[in-house]
């Protein structure tokens, strides 16, 4: 499969279809004007993270807290089974059962045998119920930025809690984003975690190549 990172915590997915998660709208940056995807996840109702309207292909959109299957072309001559599986876990955005900025969700994937999580705006640390919900975790999709979300602390330690192969971080402050928005850069989180870095502009991984990326931070350019 391909992950290729659109800015924000807006995520592509290309495999036997393609998944964009967490589409942003044009006040922090543009979405490629020919994006295209078959399913669409939204972690929460903000404008910065349900740009449906963005993404073309009249993708199904899952939006809620549950456990879906996508049956995928089941071709005898595949190996591993087409489906995608997406797990929807309730959180909330801050760290006060949801009293400030609402609910959130986390979503699962089961993809090509490897499992992804994005956090969506995760506000708080994950309790025992949603990390048995969350379930073992390949590459993970975090934010680290604070104010809005968890912090380069709390990223960590939700790392921690976790325990992915890769790390993808995501809401931070950006070349895209305003001067006006509180959150801060990658680098305090990268460097509080301490994993080995790299960069790329697409990651391109399957369940044989993960190894070769055990306890990386991937930072897109």
């Amino acid at each position: 499969m391909k992950i290729t990172w659109l800015g924000h915590s807006t995520f592509k997915i290309e495999s036997e279809m393609t998944i964009v998660i967490d589409p942003h709208d044009p006040t922090v940056g543009p979405l490629p004007a020919d994006l295209t995807a078959d399913i669409v996840t939204v972690s929460h109702a903000h404008h910065d993270h349900n740009y449906i309207e963005g993404v073309g292909g009249d993708p199904q959109i899952f939006d809620q807290a549950g456990d879906f299957i996508i049956a995928g072309d089941a071709s005898p001559q595949r190996e591993t089974s087409p489906d995608i599986k997406i797990t929807g876990v309730p959180t909330f955005h801050d760290g006060v059962q949801g009293q400030q900025r609402g609910n959130n969700i986390v979503f699962v994937y089961d993809i090509e045998g490897l499992n992804l999580c994005h956090l969506g705006d995760l506000g708080h640390l994950l309790n025992p119920t949603q990390l048995a919900q969350i379930g073992t975790v390949d590459i993970l999709m975090i934010p680290v930025g604070g104010f809005y979300t968890i912090d380069a602390d709390q990223a960590v330690e939700v790392v921690g809690q976790i325990k992915p192969k890769i790390v993808l971080p995501m809401h931070y402050k950006s070349k895209n984003l305003p001067a006006s928005v509180p959150i801060a850069p990658v680098d305090a989180f990268v460097t509080k975690l301490g994993w080995k870095v790299k960069t790329v502009t697409e990651l391109d991984i399957n369940i044989e190549s993960i190894g070769e990326h055990l306890q990386s931070i991937i930072l897109f350019s």
